[in-house]
């Protein structure tokens, strides 16, 4: 009997879901810092046994959003609940249960499906009273069909909760060819890697405001190396400044290590040159958030 679904993984920002599909694939095909919101897009990653195929959906952290772009992230996140035969609810273990926690847990009422409690950075705990608290009032507020404590960093309990989620999903094909991991284009995971350099190496302010683009990916004459020229946009003067840096001194150090990442993940030489570009208040103009992909989506 071979079973194949869809799993959505939602919660708050900076929760680790990016990193637990990361863990779970053992491939990195989704961007992680320790910023929030790094995660702007649904990333798909396939996930094959010798019995299953699972389709976990990545998401935006549900946050209340203060721009165009904001929203499109929230929605977008919610939105895959409609569509999927599994919900992963993950929190942080060391937060509190709060007033946001109600808010995501009611945007769970329109699930008719399996939703489970993720309990992730098991490993960051000490108070484990505290946690069982904390848990205890996550299960008296929403049904959910089981909860499970892990740690996406160090791959603790994951096995365990995949064996569990194929018991949940419905027989059925494969969505997917074997060795397929993201529904995802090689220009997207570029742009995304080299966007996470900027989130690592940049102040604080730059992070919400940045986007990355792909100008032009070529091989070379001797088809030895991929020649990638990508532009970072930000919203405002100061922002390129920060970018770029003392003599440019910044915007080397992101180039040199999307560079070493992109050829790690690639398997292939890569020459990468960045420039850097802005657009005012860009995540609140429709223009721009068509042009980059975030297209408002139907209820």
């Amino acid at each position: 009997m071979f079973k194949s679904g869809f799993i959505t993984i939602i919660g708050e920002p900076n929760v680790g879901k990016s990193t637990f599909l990361n863990q779970v694939l053992k491939h990195k095909v989704a961007i992680v810092s320790m910023r929030p919101q790094t995660t702007r897009d649904i990333i798909s990653g396939i996930f094959n046994d010798e019995d299953s195929q699972m389709v976990f959906i990545d998401t935006p952290g549900i946050h209340e959003g203060k721009t165009k772009l904001g929203e499109y992230m929230t929605q977008s996140a919610v939105n895959t609940i409609k569509t999927v035969d599994v919900v992963l609810y993950m929190v942080n273990a060391y937060d509190d249960f709060n007033d946001q926690s109600t808010v995501l847990l009611k945007s769970l009422e329109q699930a008719k499906i399996p939703v489970l409690l993720i309990i992730n950075k098991l490993d960051a705990i000490k108070d484990f009273k505290r946690l069982r608290v904390t848990v205890d009032l996550y299960k008296a507020s929403y049904p959910f069909v089981g909860a499970y404590a892990i740690s996406a960093l160090t791959g603790e309990n994951v096995d365990l909760l995949l064996t569990d989620i194929k018991q949940l999903l419905p027989e059925g094909p494969k969505f997917y060819p074997d060795g397929e991991l993201t529904d995802r284009p090689e220009s997207f995971l570029i742009r995304e890697l080299i966007r996470e350099k900027v989130l690592i190496y940049t102040r604080d302010e730059i992070p919400h405001s940045v986007m990355v683009t792909i100008d032009t990916m070529k091989m070379n004459t001797t088809k030895t190396t991929l020649k990638i020229a990508a532009t970072i946009i930000v919203e405002r003067p100061n922002q390129k400044m920060i970018v770029i840096g003392a003599k440019g001194a910044m915007l080397k150090q992101i180039g040199t290590m999307a560079r070493l990442d992109l050829e790690e993940q690639l398997q292939q030489k890569v020459f990468l040159e960045l420039f850097v570009k802005v657009e005012a208040d860009w995540r609140n103009r429709e223009y721009y958030l068509r042009n980059f992909g975030y297209k408002p989506e139907k209820n």
